[in-house]
């Protein structure tokens, strides 16, 4: 569990560092405590790449992980957005409690 909760802090970390220019994110690290983060699991890596590959295509700004040495990818973080702008790429993941 460790090695999991590790890898999706690389991946948003990766993304909020790439992306701490835009106003977004800027708006999401402004609420301190208050910040919503939502978790979701992708049933497999090709559902993950699959999800990269139309987040791209849409325009959408994100950072999947990949774990190295193995060359995983294992995770995925989008930059900080409204939840209407990226909601209808995400229906289809489990969310995790």
């Amino acid at each position: 569990l460790g090695a999991v909760v590790a890898q999706g802090c690389h991946a948003a970390l990766a993304a909020v560092h790439a992306y701490r220019e835009h106003p977004d994110t800027g708006a999401y690290l402004e609420q301190g405590g208050a910040m919503r983060t939502v978790v979701l699991e992708a049933p497999d890596e090709n559902s993950l790449l699959d999800l990269a590959a139309i987040l791209r295509e849409d325009g959408v700004e994100h950072r999947l992980w990949t774990e190295h040495p193995e060359g995983i990818p294992t995770c995925l973080a989008l930059r900080p957005y409204p939840k209407d702008r990226v909601q209808r790429h995400l229906r289809n993941f489990r969310l995790l409690k």
